[in-house]
């Protein structure tokens, strides 16, 4: 078996702790052999800003409007513009469920802002001050928004809102918490040799998740899709499929015979009589077929 000898690989990690914040953070990592730092830097920062995964509006429903270009009476802004500045509200959404809908409802004059969103305690919103239209006199306006998790840029043709009113309009999607990441390559010494790779890299989030998890979440990542790279005569491990427990529940119930049920004699001699020996069986019949028994 091949072994690395003789290549130096990285000992230090180091979060400049002086600047460090929750939107904000820059590491610098060595040594890496001459080349790798910007291999490593590269692969990085495309799954940093691919493969992040964030929440953003997908939809949204103005009350008594029927598409996209409209204009809402007694509101500033047309509803194009008002979809621009929903596509910046920078969200995060906590809990199990993969959506939740979020709610606007107002008809006092002024300018409505991401704050004003009304959402329950799972949706936060990261950037409340960010003005989303402008009501003027005797204006209203409601809207139903669609908040979803997802990766990278998804455009709004492929959003799955078959299922909802045609009021609701789909909207492309970013839903990457990382704004900006740069890096570069320094030299940096081991031993007596200064021509080993240092890599600095920088990157700005939009508070929904800490730059250090967002770098480790990506490097897990790089190292998963790598890892069957590392034996070929291995055979990857089978995924185990999700187990739906209200099937599950339901095919045992399936599978129960008749003689479990509360019938009476009479009507237990009937579905015996036309060999009916599980609830499968007996949910299978057509009306006609039991009227028949």
């Amino acid at each position: 078996m091949f072994t690395a000898q003789g290549i130096v690989k990285p000992k230090r990690l180091e979060f400049d702790k002086k600047n460090k914040s929750e939107y904000y953070g820059k590491l610098s990592a060595g040594p890496f052999e001459r080349g790798y730092g910007v291999t490593i830097g590269n692969s990085l920062r495309r799954m940093l800003l691919s493969s992040i995964e964030g929440a953003a509006i997908v939809a949204v429903k103005f009350e008594g409007i029927f598409h996209e270009f409209s204009s809402i009476p007694g509101v500033v802004e047309d509803v194009t513009e008002i979809i621009l500045n929903l596509k910046q509200v920078n969200l995060q959404l906590n809990g199990d469920e993969a959506h939740k809908r979020v709610y606007i409802k107002a008809s006092k004059p002024g300018t409505i802002c991401a704050k004003d969103i009304t959402a329950d305690a799972d949706v936060v919103v990261l950037n409340p001050d960010l003005p989303i239209l402008t009501i003027d006199q005797n204006g209203e306006v409601e809207m139903e928004m669609i908040v979803q998790r997802g990766r990278g840029y998804v455009p709004a043709d492929k959003h799955n809102i078959e299922n909802e009113s045609v009021q609701m309009i789909p909207m492309d999607s970013s839903f990457s918490p990382i704004e900006k990441i740069t890096f570069h390559v320094e030299n940096t010494r081991v031993g007596q040799s200064t021509d080993y790779d240092s890599l600095v890299m920088e990157l700005w989030t939009n508070g929904g998740i800490t730059p250090e998890d967002a770098v480790a979440h990506a490097a897990k990542i790089v190292k998963d899709h790598m890892q069957i790279f590392i034996n070929f005569d291995e055979e990857p491990e089978p995924v185990q499929p999700q187990v739906d427990e209200k099937k599950q529940k339901m095919l045992a119930n399936m599978a129960k015979c008749v003689e479990e049920l509360e019938l009476s004699v009479r009507s237990y001699n009937c579905l015996k009589n036309a060999n009916i020996q599980t609830i499968a069986e007996l949910v299978q019949k057509t009306d006609g077929e039991m009227l028949k028994t």
